[in-house]
């Protein structure tokens, strides 16, 4: 309630227990409008009730469990009164800035405390103007009074240390509030900077300068900062190849670093410094073969290299020898550079006009040539906006040079009569606009006019209210500007200097000068004129240079705005067939990958047709070297039968018998009986033999030899069979794989020209692409300037309205063309007499050929004719010259021993390190026995001891 009072609820019509309360941890909680919450929580396993309201009061209750409880102390509810229903209920307060009892408490207390605390500080305030009051009449006493009774205002001063301690608590408050503004300071400052950023650091300001004399003037291009929309893909290439080669670096250095860890950490290295004595001889017998070898395999290098160069001589002489069916190269070559080069001159409408690959234009191209003409433009812009702002630097020291020459004009013209001066040049001033870097400069005396203007503006619409306080602020802070060179109020303060001069002049002039000071006076007064006089031209010199500068400079950007008129023409131009070639690069990309996919694809067959055509030719040679040895073979036969054997037929048919499963009976036989015992095993091949034997007309039996023919022969024959039919099985073998082959060879070629075929649909649809696309750029309208003399386009005397069936073309390339037509004829007259002259020497070439021919047959007779008279046979010299000693062989014995003697040198040690041990051992076995023998002195002695001390 707003009384701070609870209102009771109750929960269920039966008795108020731990047991009615457990479902109901947080019941009626409300918080209102001015803080007020009302609430219950409970909780049974403590066994109290804890009740709170806005006021801050807080009510505690015990609740008792049902063993606690006693039966008779039950709590009953009453029944509610009769007659509540016609009372008037209370009204509560609804008002959300109503107090409560306890917050109006508050409100009270805090009214009485700053009441007692204002009471003090007026207290305080009217003693302290008590004690000024006392001294302001003190100090008036203090005046009164003669000077050499007066006291000083330092005597006033009671305590220094209390100013100081005044000065250093100022010093503090200000700092506090530098650091209570410091954030502001910051947020106002970086708010600035980003305005900077966005309005003035993207844009240069726009310069203009004025002539003095005349109304020209000029001004810079307002320029914006580059953008850097096509910089990453203009430097993209150039990223990639420094990264490429950053890695490439990294990885070399990597390759030196391993290759420099070994041998500095090889253990293998002999160790030359610590046992030189011991291996000198070693040593020097082993670099004696290293450089033995070393020597040999210098002469055989020199020998291999003089007959590499010999070969490479041959090759290259070989190489230089034309075909009979082949042209020229050099022809071939000047005809391929004049097709490049002739230039095509057909228009890009025809349609016959085709692009080649480098002239194909594509978004990354477009993009790029863009940039540059950007950069280009940019670039122009930049170096004449540089002219005009040294135009503006020369007008700042020509008004300088200026205002010298005339102060010392001034000068001049004080001594000089009035009468005799020439008028003063104006002095030339600066414009606002032609220093527009300092519209965005302040100082303290700018901020404080401005707000001293945002004053006057607020009175003007505001009733007048000054308030004394704030006068004296800025009367005190307020100082007036600086004053400029051109106002009127130091040209007034010049006058009156000059006043002044004259009226010194005047006065040493009352006096009557002698003929000397006259003549003096009269060359002063001549000299004075001249240098008038000079001054004033110089200036007038200075004033018609300076114009003539700007309008030179300002007839140059006139002719660079048409320059820059024509590259923003371009740039619209360039940009339209962006916007063409980004619509179409999708489709164009996706010819491409299935182009680049079909030559992979490509590759892959062909790279696969080359492994099968290998194997092929590898089992073609397996083929024919079991041919070979199944020729053999019955060589052999026949060889063994001899001549006149009476049973060659017999064995014969036991060759060619055809038997299949001769190794399926063997191995099931040997599964069966014991492998030891060939006889055993041979016997059934024999049976076998006799079963699958066909011969008709044979009484002999094919298992067993035959009386009168040798055992040997039947035993080899049968041998023979065997090989025979193992050689029939690996070459039945060899043809199926062959025939394997074969047939992958023919499906991969089937598919290669299928690929073949659509590479060759794509490439065309490709074309046609690009034929659609150079349509679509060729649909863009192009503006070129062209002056009146330039257009040589009439009809009937007069110029036609309809200039869409004209073609623009430069006068140049038509007298170019023009020209080449007599070039051209004058280069075929030329090229007939060349092919007279060729044909004439082609057949003097032949007929020098058939001469050498017959010298080189004549000279490799006589060479073989030597050969065989000195060696009796032919032989070959290279082979002869590359015969050496077996290098590597000598390379592991000289290695081996190293090895040997590493190991001789690491046992030494290890000797030597175990003579060591040993004798550090024997020395601490020593001194272990001196230790014992002490121990056992020691026993001795204090068993000698205890036995006295017993006996005691």
């Amino acid at each position: 309630m707003q009384d701070g009072s609870l209102r009771a609820y109750p929960l269920k019509d039966q008795e108020v227990s731990a047991d009615a309360l457990k479902d109901y941890w947080y019941l009626n909680v409300h918080d209102n409008d001015n803080g007020q919450i009302r609430g219950i929580c409970c909780s049974h396993d403590d066994g109290y009730l804890i009740t709170c309201g806005g006021d801050g009061n807080i009510f505690t209750f015990d609740i008792w469990s049902e063993e606690e409880l006693p039966k008779e102390l039950k709590v009953i509810i009453p029944p509610p009164r009769s007659g509540l229903e016609k009372e008037k209920a209370t009204e509560d307060i609804t008002d959300p800035n109503a107090y409560t009892i306890e917050e109006y408490k508050q409100k009270k207390e805090y009214e009485r405390k700053m009441q007692e605390a204002e009471e003090k500080k007026n207290k305080k305030r009217e003693e302290l103007s008590a004690l000024r009051r006392d001294f302001v009449f003190l100090l008036q006493k203090n005046q009164e009074l003669p000077k050499h009774m007066q006291l000083h205002r330092e005597e006033f001063e009671m305590d220094r240390r209390i100013f100081e301690e005044l000065d250093r608590q100022k010093l503090q408050r200000i700092q506090l509030v530098q650091k209570e503004l410091a954030w502001e300071h910051e947020k106002q400052f970086i708010g600035l900077q980003k305005l900077q950023t966005q309005f003035q650091d993207s844009l240069e300001f726009t310069l203009i300068v004025h002539a003095i004399q005349s109304n020209h003037q000029i001004s810079t291009y307002s320029l914006l900062t580059v953008s850097g929309k096509y910089a990453q893909d203009k430097k993209h290439g150039d990223s990639k190849w420094a990264a490429l080669k950053e890695k490439w670096n990294a990885l070399k250095e990597a390759e030196q670093a391993e290759v420099e860890i070994p041998r500095e950490t090889s253990p293998n290295e002999p160790e030359k410094l610590k046992t030189p004595e011991v291996r000198k001889p070693t040593t020097r017998y082993i670099e004696s073969k290293r450089e033995k070898i070393r020597r040999l395999i210098e002469k055989y290098d020199a020998l291999k290299a003089k007959i590499m160069k010999r070969r490479a001589e041959w090759h290259e002489l070989y190489k230089k020898k034309p075909k009979d069916n082949l042209e020229n190269s050099k022809d071939s070559e000047e005809i391929k550079e004049a097709q490049e080069n002739i230039g095509c001159y057909r228009l890009k409408t025809a349609t016959d006009y085709t692009l080649t690959e480098g002239e194909r234009m594509n978004t990354e191209k477009k993009m790029m040539q863009l940039a540059t003409l950007e950069d280009l433009i940019h670039e122009m812009k930049m170096s004449m906006n540089k002219e005009i702002v040294s135009l503006r630097d020369l007008k700042v020291s020509t008004i300088d040079e200026i205002k010298s020459l005339v102060k010392e004009l001034k000068s001049i013209q004080a001594v000089l009569d009035s009468s005799e001066h020439l008028p003063i040049p104006l002095i030339p001033q600066l414009h606002p606009d032609e220093v527009p870097e300092k519209i965005t400069e302040y100082n303290s005396d700018v901020l404080l006019k401005f707000r001293e203007e945002q004053e006057t503006n607020a009175k003007l619409k505001e009733p007048l209210e000054g308030c004394p306080s704030s006068r004296a602020f800025r009367h005190v802070f307020l100082k007036t500007p600086p004053v400029e060179e051109g106002d009127p109020m130091a040209q007034d303060g010049d006058a009156s200097a000059e006043v002044t001069e004259e009226q010194k002049a005047f006065e040493m002039e009352e006096a009557e000068p002698t003929e000397m000071e006259l003549e003096i006076l009269k060359r002063e007064k001549i000299k004075n004129l001249y240098l008038q006089e000079t001054l004033v031209k110089k200036i007038n010199t200075l004033v018609i240079n300076f114009d003539a500068e700007l309008h030179l400079l300002r007839h140059k950007k006139l002719k660079m705005d048409m320059q820059m008129k024509s590259a923003d023409l371009r740039c619209i131009t360039c940009c339209e067939e962006l916007r063409i070639l980004k619509k179409l690069e999708i489709h164009e990309d996706l010819l491409e990958e299935q182009i680049c996919a079909l030559i992979n694809e490509q590759e892959d067959i062909q790279s696969k047709l080359k492994s099968y055509l290998a194997q092929m030719e590898d089992t073609k040679c397996e083929i024919v070297m079991l041919q070979e040895r199944e020729k053999a073979l019955y060589a052999s036969f026949k060889e063994s039968l001899g001549e006149n054997n009476e049973f060659a037929d017999f064995l014969t048919n036991i060759l060619e018998k055809e038997v299949e499963y001769v190794e399926k009976e063997v191995g099931r036989e040997a599964d069966e009986e014991n492998e030891n015992e060939e006889e055993d095993d041979e016997k059934p091949d024999l049976k076998t033999d006799e079963e699958n034997c066909g011969s008709e007309g044979v009484v002999f039996d094919g298992s067993v030899c035959p009386e009168g023919c040798s055992e040997d022969l039947f035993l080899n024959t049968i041998q023979l069979r065997q090989q025979r039919i193992g050689i029939e099985k690996a070459l039945a073998e060899e043809e199926k794989v062959a025939a394997d082959l074969k047939m992958e060879c023919n499906a991969l070629t089937i598919k290669a020209k299928e690929i073949e075929t659509n590479l060759d649909t794509t490439n065309k649809e490709l074309e046609a692409f690009q034929w659609e696309k150079l349509h679509k750029l060729n649909e863009l309208y192009v503006v070129v300037p062209l002056r009146l003399h330039q257009v040589q386009c009439l009809v009937d005397g007069e110029m036609p309205r309809d200039f869409s069936q004209a073609l623009v073309f430069t006068n140049q390339s038509l007298q170019y063309l023009q020209k080449r037509i007599v070039d051209l004829r004058n280069e075929k007259i030329m090229q007939r007499e060349t092919h007279k002259k060729a044909r004439e020497q082609h057949k003097q070439l032949l007929q020098e050929k058939k001469e050498m021919e017959r010298e080189i047959r004549r000279l490799e007779k006589r060479c073989n004719h030597l050969m065989m008279e000195k060696f009796g046979r032919l032989v070959d010299f290279e082979a002869v010259q590359a015969h050496c000693v077996n290098i590597p062989m000598e390379q592991m014995k000289v290695r081996i021993m190293e090895k040997e003697y590493e190991h001789f040198v690491e046992l030494k040690e290890w000797e030597e390190r175990i003579v060591v041990l040993q004798q550090q051992l024997s020395k601490l076995t020593r001194e272990n026995t001196s230790k014992l023998h002490q121990m056992n002195r020691f026993c001795r002695e204090k068993h000698q001891l205890e036995t006295e001390l017993e006996s005691l």
